[in-house]
């Protein structure tokens, strides 16, 4: 029972040995050096990534800084803009209160004007109804007609005593 192939043979053993180192060289040469360049380059393909993405982070916190930059600006430009309005509102308010003082008081002005006119004119008919009312009487007492400068005379006569009695 002796087996070939479980006894040692010398010459068999360096045949093995021998294919073994060729194979390892060829693999060497034609395998190993083309896998090592594929993952050198894979490597060096991740890290250009993780640099990309530590740029494009510093990109994005840059730009976050810009847009909250430029929001702070917006909302002082804002608040100006509402200040601005409000204080130009005081200003149109205040601006028409005034206008409106000034047509009332303007209003008040011509009222009392023309209320004078109306009374002065009011007086003048009063007067003149009773001038003529009073010539009528003293006609009828003197039974006589009196005429139109007699009537003028007396007209003028009784102004004067009116205005002089208004005087005292």
């Amino acid at each position: 029972m002796d087996n070939p192939l479980v006894q040692p043979d010398p010459g068999l053993f360096i045949w093995t040995i021998l294919t073994f180192l060729v194979l390892v060289a060829l693999l060497a040469r034609f395998a190993w050096r083309p896998l090592l360049q594929a993952l050198e380059g894979r490597q060096a393909a991740i890290a250009k990534s993780l640099e990309d993405a530590a740029q494009a982070r510093q990109e994005l916190e840059r730009l976050n800084r810009e847009s909250a930059q430029m929001m702070r600006e917006a909302r002082v430009e804002a608040e100006a803009i509402v200040s601005r309005s409000r204080s130009d509102a005081e200003v149109l308010r205040e601006e028409l209160k005034q206008r409106s003082r000034q047509e009332a008081a303007t209003i008040v002005a011509n009222a009392e004007k023309q209320i004078q006119l109306e009374t002065a004119r009011a007086v003048q008919q009063i007067r003149t109804e009773a001038i003529e009312l009073s010539v009528e009487i003293a006609s009828k007492i003197l039974r006589r007609q009196v005429s139109q400068a007699d009537h003028e005379g007396l007209l003028e006569e009784t102004l004067q005593q009116v205005e002089s009695r208004r005087q005292m």
